[in-house]
């Protein structure tokens, strides 16, 4: 029998999760929201070239969520 993983652990969110979140997330946050890896998610970050709009905080990278739910066809 498999066992269900926990919603934290999934990839990617649903919906519901994605209308919740706050004005700007954390990295790896946009990351699930968007099915990219870590990795992936901080070399687009890094090279300027991820897909909405990211801010850096010192070493710290915040996706604009406004952004990320326009670019997922979900912005309000």
């Amino acid at each position: 029998m498999r066992e269900s993983r926990p919603a934290s652990s999934a990839k990617g969110m649903s919906r519901e999760e994605l209308l919740e979140l706050p004005a700007a997330v954390d990295l790896d946050t946009g990351n699930r929201a968007l099915g990219l890896g870590r990795s992936k998610g901080y070399e687009l970050a890094k090279r300027g070239q991820y897909p909405c709009k990211v801010l850096r905080l010192g070493s710290a990278y915040r996706v604009v969520t406004a952004d990320l739910l326009t670019l997922l066809g979900l912005a309000a």
